[in-house]
């Protein structure tokens, strides 16, 4: 075995996955945030874990299934793995229960916002519901008795249903003990009460409750001995047959519909569900005891993010920001491409506007000298101004060129939709390399001056998505430079044409050159120390798994390269461990906004590299997408990447997370210095009419 990727210097990804999502627990748990957003975090950790089970553990489950035989970079089997993973799922799920039944149900009703539970309803409430049940629920429902003739129903993904014991006959004389109700996705799960019925500012009914309530409706003379709410996780990970595939989007569209009924990898059920009934829905199911998930409380914590959009409380939730706009930017009309000739532009998300990147796509949209707009989608969600805007140039006659990804995960549909829209005003719409996903963030405009043809670029760390460039901290840089415009256009016609990779001037990309363009950059710095030169490493992404990279830089750092990593999510290489890693430090950044940007820096003997990505340093970014890292050449810029993505972050001991060799972390605390939030030090920085205490 080769001593560079033994397995003891790996941590497991699936592990750390689920560390990941104990962090993002601690903040439903720290009762120094506001209490919506402590509530939002709670069901965030739930949209988090269904992804896991939907991908991370189906994919365990087919290999265990399959007989894989093959190790993880640790060593641990995938049956192995999924054994950890369930105990901790287990154990992870429990708290999360606690939290919500023991902390914060009882402060939200301190608040005025209380879930009137089934139990406790009065008169005037039960009145309501009832009414409420005939009216808007009992007209959708579609009750389905199990016997020869109604066998079990399929099951929709993640869907709320009920499983019903029944006693006596039906008008048919049928004898059949049991039911499946199944609760549609047109139907809210959780209801705003009148204020005058509820006896509360903000009372909410769940559907559960609702339905629960009311069960016995829907099997007339028929007695209901229980009535269970129960949810399946199936796995939703999408198969295409690279080598079999003649057209992506037929055959997408002739998958996607199968994801609603992969085969089932979870069972969330009331907890007081009876064994039999649990025992004949694992049956059904095919699952085993271990995928059963007892929960004290509703099954789809997800769908209760709702709270936060029906609860007008400003004092409950974070403080309300406008994101500023650049100085040579500010100007109503400003002439975007006269700007970015003046210089190079860098937005730093969410503190700063991303409605430059509209407004630029506007302009090239509606200016009659620009003759071609390009540009990557990934992820824009389904109502874009940009996505109009293209239609709109199209219809123009401008030459429009769109690299739609469909295979972005949970966006597919979106982008399908979007994809049919640009071609039918005739725009180019190509779906990239069959086998690479295009996660590239590029956009590039040709336009026509003083007879000439100038391109103008975009590039970022972050997805053509207006809402999450509030929700996540991205950089984005605007640019002319010939050299990495002609970058950029080369990586456009990899994407639209057929040819050989050329060298790139500026530009790292893969699958080709950025993963050893990074270990080079890496070695550099491991030449520089052993020559006795400062030597230093800052690099931030998501996620840290390449082996030859972490290989890399376990040598940088017993060469004595200081290395400092900021992954916010899963990191398997093993920091602070004496003979490997000991200038090694791993910090996680958990906050009010999701750390998205990738930033790369080498110090390069006084050069300062830096490099702006949408890449983590992960297998399937280096090998199996099309990526690409950019420099920032303008020295002032640099700085400013320097000092708001890196800095400040290594300088943080409020919401900073130390880790240590075994994978563990350690909220950072520094009571006797200054308190230093990253984000609201950057939110009072860069943005505008914020109000933080």
């Amino acid at each position: 075995m080769n001593k560079k990727f033994a397995p003891q210097l790996f941590l497991n990804r699936e592990l750390a996955l689920l560390a990941f999502n104990r962090r993002v627990l601690a903040l439903a748990e720290n009762a120094t945030l506001p209490l919506l957003e402590r509530f939002k975090y709670l069901c965030i950790v739930s949209s988090n874990l269904d992804e896991f089970f939907e991908i991370r553990v189906a994919g365990l489950k087919e290999q265990v299934k399959l007989g894989v035989t093959t190790l993880s970079a640790d060593g641990m089997s995938a049956q192995q793995t999924l054994s950890v993973v369930r105990e901790q799922a287990h154990q992870l799920i429990a708290r999360q229960y606690q939290l919500f039944n023991g902390e914060l149900t009882p402060a939200l009703a301190e608040a005025g916002i209380k879930f009137l539970r089934r139990t406790h309803w009065n008169e005037a409430q039960r009145a309501w519901v009832r009414d409420y049940f005939f009216r808007e629920v009992m007209p959708v429902l579609t009750p389905i008795g199990l016997d020869p003739a109604h066998p079990f129903p399929r099951v929709l993904n993640k869907s709320l249903n009920f499983a019903v014991e029944l006693q006596g006959k039906d008008a048919f004389g049928r004898n059949s003990a049991r039911a499946i109700v199944q609760a549609p996705r047109v139907l809210p799960r959780v209801i705003p009460m009148p204020p005058e019925v509820s006896g509360c500012a903000h009372g909410f009914v769940f559907l559960s409750s609702i339905i629960h309530a009311h069960v016995d409706e829907l099997f007339g003379g028929m007695e209901v001995l229980g009535c269970f709410q129960f949810r399946v996780t199936r796995n939703s990970d999408l198969f295409v047959d690279d080598e079999e595939v003649k057209n992506l989007r037929l055959s997408l569209q002739g998958e996607l519909p199968q994801r609603h009924f992969g085969d089932a990898v979870r069972l969330e059920i009331a907890d007081n569900c009876s064994p039999h009934i649990a025992t004949m829905l694992l049956k059904e199911l095919g699952l085993s005891g271990a995928d059963e998930f007892r929960v004290a409380g509703p099954v789809n914590l997800v769908r209760l993010m709702d709270i936060q959009g029906l609860v007008d409380r400003a004092d409950l939730k974070f403080a309300a920001f406008t994101p500023s706009v650049q100085p040579t930017l500010q100007k109503k009309g400003s002439d975007m491409f006269k700007v970015i000739r003046r210089g190079d532009v860098l937005l730093h998300h969410p503190y700063q506007s991303f409605k430059p990147v509209i407004d630029f796509i506007q302009q090239a949209a509606s200016d009659p000298q620009v003759v071609a707009i390009k540009q990557t989608v990934y992820r824009t969600g389904a109502d874009s101004a940009l996505m109009e805007a293209l239609i709109a140039a199209a219809k123009r006659g401008k030459e429009v060129t769109v690299v739609v990804e469909l295979l972005a995960r949970f966006d597919e549909e979106a982008n399908i939709n979007w994809a049919n829209k640009l071609e039918e005003v005739g725009a180019h719409v190509v779906y990239g390399v069959v086998g690479h996903k295009t996660h590239a963030k590029m956009l590039m405009v040709v336009r026509r001056e003083d007879g000439k043809l100038r391109r103008y670029a975009h590039l970022g760390t972050g997805n053509y998505h207006p809402r999450t460039a509030t929700l996540y901290t991205d950089f984005g840089l605007f640019t002319c430079h010939e050299q990495i415009c002609a970058d950029v256009n080369e990586v456009f016609a990899q994407l639209t044409s057929l040819g050989k990779a050329r060298e790139l001037h500026h530009l790292w990309q893969s699958p080709f050159s950025l993963h050893s363009q990074v270990v080079m950059a890496i070695q550099r710095e491991t030449a520089h120390a052993r020559a006795g030169k400062p030597a230093h490493i800052i690099a931030k992404m998501n996620s840290l798994l390449e082996a030859e990279t972490i290989a890399a830089l376990y040598a940088a750092s017993q060469a004595g390269v200081k290395i400092e990593l900021l992954i916010r999510g899963v990191c398997a290489l093993r920091p602070g461990v004496k003979g490997l890693s000991e200038n090694i430090r791993v910090r996680s950044i958990i906050g009010r906004f999701l750390e998205h940007s990738r930033i790369y820096y080498f110090r390069n003997d006084l050069a300062h590299d830096v490099y702006l990505a949408s890449a983590d340093w992960m297998d399937r970014n280096f090998f199996r997408r099309i990526e690409v890292a950019f420099p920032i050449l303008d020295a002032k810029l640099k700085k400013r990447v320097l000092d708001e993505g890196l800095k400040i972050y290594l300088r943080d001991n409020v919401a900073a997370w130390e880790m240590n060799g075994e994978g563990d972390y350690k909220l950072k605390h520094a009571p006797r210095s200054k308190p230093l939030n990253a984000q609201n030090a950057l939110l009072k920085q860069l943005s505008r009419n914020l109000l933080v205490p």
